[in-house]
């Protein structure tokens, strides 16, 4: 039986995020060629634990950002790196994706990252043990910078679960702000599922545990505090920032999740 996985934020050859992901993996960087020597472990950790996990007859969604983005070789050797990869791929693209429709020649790319991917998409939506989940590379709230960024490119919360990418966050799960008012002490059930490698060892998600995680939200468990307090779900209503939310509710606007195992 064929399985669905789901990743994301992969940054092949992206010397940065290579870094840091060795880093934190406590991996012995040569001093001579650090940026190289990362590159090299982290580029072939990705192939190792896609290759040992998806068979050639599963389905692969990736929710953007292959690589830095930096121009067509960059994306040369990232399309190649897929290529290369079991499994029926799928794309939702992110900003470092120059077939994202954000950036003004992205149509020029379709036709090479169709060579690789069987679809290329925006946005998604699947079905999961039953609930319906959108496919997104942006979460509806979060980032990895204090400002939230391409806020035109983000789907609306109406209600549904969202998989996600972008945040780089080594936390799986999410709550974006409330529509309605809290009371004090309220916790809230996520909503958003971040599939990106950095919360999942460097590993593809299988829905198998996408489905784990949704059992434990809907039986009262890993539910947060919202992430901007008591008075989040008036902060349209009111025209706050996040700042003078965060201000008022001496809370941080997007609070730090525990980190969960779920495996």
């Amino acid at each position: 039986m064929s399985t669905v996985w789901f990743t994301s934020d992969l940054h092949l050859q992206h010397a940065r995020v290579a870094v840091h992901r060795a880093e934190r993996a406590m991996i012995c960087i040569d001093s001579q060629d650090p940026e190289g020597h990362c590159v090299r472990w982290h580029d072939r950790t990705l192939a190792m634990h896609w290759d040992a996990a998806v068979k050639p007859g599963d389905q692969v969604w990736v929710l953007g950002d292959l690589s830095s983005g930096g121009g067509a070789e960059a994306t040369a050797y990232a399309l190649n790196w897929i290529h290369d990869r079991p499994g029926e791929k799928h794309l939702v693209p992110g900003n470092h994706c120059p077939v994202h429709p954000m950036h003004r020649d992205s149509h020029r790319w379709m036709s090479a990252y169709m060579q690789v991917f069987a679809s290329v998409q925006p946005f998604a939506r699947r079905r999961i043990a039953g609930r319906e989940v959108l496919l997104s590379h942006f979460p509806y709230e979060g980032d990895h910078t204090d400002e939230q960024r391409f806020t035109q490119y983000r789907l609306r919360d109406e209600g549904l679960w969202l998989m996600h990418g972008h945040t780089h966050s080594r936390e799986r799960l999410s709550a974006s702000t409330p529509i309605y008012r809290l009371t004090p002490g309220q916790l809230i059930p996520p909503n958003q599922i971040h599939v990106g490698v950095d919360a999942w060892g460097l590993k593809p998600v299988s829905t198998d545990s996408i489905d784990y995680l949704l059992y434990q939200v809907e039986r009262g468990q890993l539910w947060q505090r919202p992430p901007g307090g008591l008075l989040a779900g008036v902060v349209d209503m009111l025209g706050l920032s996040p700042d003078q939310l965060a201000e008022i509710t001496a809370e941080p606007f997007l609070a730090p999740l525990a980190d969960r195992e779920t495996e």
